[in-house]
């Protein structure tokens, strides 16, 4: 696992948050000398590199020493640190092996097979869905991994290696991870995303199909039947390769809308209205999840399972009824297009949250979105922007700090409607993270 050179030299981890730490812990367990580094100085990565120094590490923060990294025997790539980062760069140039954190902590995990979860939209609610199911079956001992939150390397690290292991996985993670062999790989779906780092779709697509690089007649592949482009990549792969579906009952799991059932292999399932998730796109999860855990799962305990998974904080996050309204924290919708989605999904008239440091220039392309929106909250940084952009289009008030836009939101909402925060910017003009914004939220809708 741990090759031979790498002992005789230093290896360096760049990115130091948790990822970066688990990983750089895993080496050092092994003996190897660890060089690690990060351009930030924040408090968490000030904390990890304090503790990695009292494991004998050597440690940068604030910079990189593009030098040192040209000079070691393999260099280890955080998750949020993207292929083309001067690091990464400096490595690959001088001839230095570049490995992602998910394919050093996979290699410390050989008796585990792994799920492993990419596409554009809806890995982390998958991959979480999959490792809820594993559990339920007594399959595995250990969360889901990966893009999710979990170092597949703080995993490696823990006395015990599960069984099963969910991992989400992101084109930057795949770029670098050679020997990833996924027992189960699932293709959520695809679109154009990251164009900032990649330059085009074709080369984010790329790495997103290296999901399937290692592929043999013993793989399983779970793809998006109603996505041409999923499924043109998952064709090639060698392996058993099954679909899910919201309309093609041909599909290895579709969902049957007239009978509102999710019917997996052929038989019923679990009900729609037995899932507590929002929305179509969390169908196709479910359906998703459901198929890629080992097929000799009680259906029974499958059923179960599906019916108490709960949706991810901060992504349609039903948070209470109140006096006939529905919460719905979202505060994850930081672009108009998750904001489309939250609205197709939630089947109530609306009171929408917007608002924070904008992303766009324009608000106007929500406009054909608005129909079931009783009113917007506009609020923040963007609230100028998001008036003129809706103007005449649907009820818009200004709300000031946060507890007053959910106390006017609380005013304009009727019994039977929802307030859902849906923001489409950014939540640092006001908050830490978009993570902090939704906590707010929920604590002051539970107050009441």
């Amino acid at each position: 696992m741990i090759p031979e050179s790498w002992k005789t030299g230093e290896v360096a981890v760049v990115g130091l948050m948790r990822s970066g730490r688990a990983a750089a812990e895993l080496l050092r367990r092994h003996g190897v000398a660890v060089y690690g580094s990060d351009v930030a100085r924040k408090p968490e990565v000030e904390e990890n590199a304090a503790a990695l120094e009292a494991l004998g590490c050597a440690v940068e923060v604030g910079r990189h020493d593009l030098a040192r990294i040209a000079r070691a025997r393999a260099a280890v790539a955080s998750p949020g640190v993207p292929p083309d980062a001067p690091p990464l760069v400096a490595a690959r140039a001088a001839g230095v092996q570049v490995l992602a954190e998910l394919e050093l902590g996979a290699r410390f995990l050989p008796g585990t097979r792994l799920v492993v979860v990419t596409g554009t939209k809806g890995k982390s609610t998958t991959t979480a869905c999959v490792a809820h199911l594993l559990q339920a079956a007594g399959l595995s001992d250990a969360a889901a991994a990966g893009n999710i939150g979990n170092p597949v390397t703080a995993v490696a690290l823990a006395p015990r290696h599960p069984a099963w292991l969910a991992v989400e996985a992101s084109s930057f993670q795949l770029h670098d991870s050679p020997s990833l062999a996924p027992a189960v790989g699932v293709l959520t779906n695809l679109s154009p995303d990251h164009l900032d780092r990649y330059g085009t779709a074709e080369a984010y697509y790329a790495d997103k199909a290296l999901l399937f690089r290692n592929a043999t007649p013993e793989s399983r592949w779970i793809t998006n039947g109603d996505d041409p482009a999923a499924l043109a990549m998952a064709a090639p792969a060698a392996g058993t390769h099954e679909t899910f579906s919201l309309s093609q009952r041909a599909a290895t799991g579709f969902y049957d809308r007239a009978a509102d059932w999710l019917v997996v292999r052929g038989t019923p399932l679990v009900r729609r209205a037995d899932l507590r998730l929002l929305g179509d796109h969390n169908v196709a999860n479910a359906l998703a999840a459901a198929l890629a855990v080992p097929k000799e799962v009680d259906r029974e305990c499958l059923a179960r399972a599906l019916a108490t998974f709960r949706p991810l904080p901060h992504r349609l996050e039903p948070v209470r009824e109140l006096d006939g309204v529905l919460w719905i924290n979202d505060s994850k919708a930081t672009i108009l297009s998750a904001v489309e989605v939250a609205l197709a999904s939630v089947p109530r008239p609306v009171v929408l949250l917007l608002g924070g440091r904008p992303k766009v220039d324009s608000f106007a392309p929500l406009v054909p979105h608005l129909k079931g929106v009783r009113a917007v909250v506009a609020y923040g940084e963007a609230a100028a922007l998001i008036e003129r952009g809706l103007s005449g289009a649907v009820t818009l008030v200004r709300g000031g700090d946060f507890k007053d836009v959910l106390n006017r939101a609380r005013s304009l909402a009727r019994p039977g409607d929802a307030v859902l925060l849906a923001p489409a910017c950014t939540s640092f003009d006001m908050f830490a993270n978009a993570e902090d914004r939704g906590r707010q939220f929920r604590a002051l809708v539970e107050a009441w």
